[in-house]
C-alpha cells in the first residue's frame, strides 16, 4: 500500500500547491485521482514519483519511508511513473524499450503489447518516434511501466492527454483488462468520465487538499451531480470523450 502523511508542497515563487494530502492508494485496486485544474492532481503524481520533493511529510510503500528517495531509488522499489506527453527516442525500437524498463532482455514483450491492446507482429520491431500516433504511443508506455518486475505501484498522468476519440476508446479497453491482470496498485489522473467509470476508489483533490475519497459507487453519483450545478468547479473538466 502506498500512504501519503500530511503532504505539503509549493511552488518555487512561494505558492502553496499542496496544503497537507493525506491519503492511502490501497493494493490490488484501480483509484483514480480528479479534480479541477491546478488543484494539486499532477504535482501529487511527480510526487510519488520523486520527480519533485515535498516541503513537508512523507510517503510510504509498504511501511518503508521513501520520501528522500530520488526517481531511481523509488523505480527500485516499485513505482511506476508514466507522463502526460510520452517521450519518442528515434532509432530505439519498442522492444528496446521495454527491455530497459525491464533491465534485461524479455521473454513476454509480445505479450505485454497484448495486455495494452496492440498487435506484437505489428509494434514489436518499429522505432518509437514520430510515426506512432498519440494512442499508439501511450499504449506502448503503459507496456513500458508494465514491463518492471517489481511493479508496485504504476501512476499515469493523464493518459487520456493529446489522443483521439479512437485512441481514448483503446485506452480504456487497455485499462479495463489490466485491472485483472496486475496485483499492484493502478493510479490514474483524469478528470475523464470514462475513466472515472472504471475507476476501483475515486479521490478528488481540490486547492491542494484531498476533497471527498472513496468507493465510485459513493463518489461518482455525487461528482456527476455537482457538474450540473451551475457554480461547479469541475463543470467544463469532467468531460465525457
Amino acid at each position: 500500500m502506498l500512504k501519503l502523511e500530511q503532504i505539503a508542497w509549493q511552488l518555487p515563487g512561494g505558492e502553496q500547491i499542496l496544503r497537507g494530502v493525506d491519503l492511502e492508494i490501497p493494493t490490488g485496486k484501480l483509484t483514480v485521482i480528479t479534480g479541477p485544474n491546478g488543484g494539486g492532481k499532477t504535482s501529487l503524481a511527480k510526487i510519488i514519483a520523486g520527480l519533485e520533493q515535498p516541503d513537508g511529510g512523507r510517503i510510504l510503500l509498504d511501511g518503508e519511508d521513501i520520501t528522500a528517495l530520488d526517481p531511481t531509488e523509488r523505480a527500485k522499489r516499485g513505482v511506476g511513473y508514466a507522463f502526460q506527453q510520452p517521450v519518442r527516442f528515434k532509432g530505439l525500437t519498442v522492444r528496446d524499450l521495454l527491455e530497459l524498463a525491464s533491465g534485461g532482455p524479455l521473454d513476454d514483450a509480445c505479450e505485454l503489447l497484448g495486455q495494452v491492446g496492440l498487435c506484437s507482429g505489428d509494434y514489436i520491431d518499429r522505432e518509437v518516434n514520430a510515426s506512432l500516433s498519440g494512442g499508439e504511443i501511450k499504449r506502448i508506455e503503459i507496456a513500458s511501466v508494465l514491463a518492471r518486475k517489481n511493479l508496485k505501484v504504476a501512476v499515469f498522468d493523464e493518459p487520456e492527454a493529446g489522443i483521439d476519440l479512437w485512441s481514448f476508446s483503446g485506452l480504456i479497453d487497455a485499462f479495463q483488462e489490466l485491472k485483472g491482470r496486475h496485483g499492484g496498485s493502478l493510479l490514474i489522473i483524469s478528470h475523464q468520465e470514462r475513466i472515472l467509470e472504471i475507476a476501483d476508489e475515486i479521490v478528488v483533490i481540490a486547492g491542494g487538499v484531498v476533497r471527498t475519497a472513496g468507493p465510485r459507487e459513493e463518489v461518482l453519483p455525487q461528482l456527476l451531480q455537482d457538474e450540473k450545478a451551475p457554480r461547479c468547479p469541475y463543470r467544463k473538466e469532467m468531460a465525457r470523450v
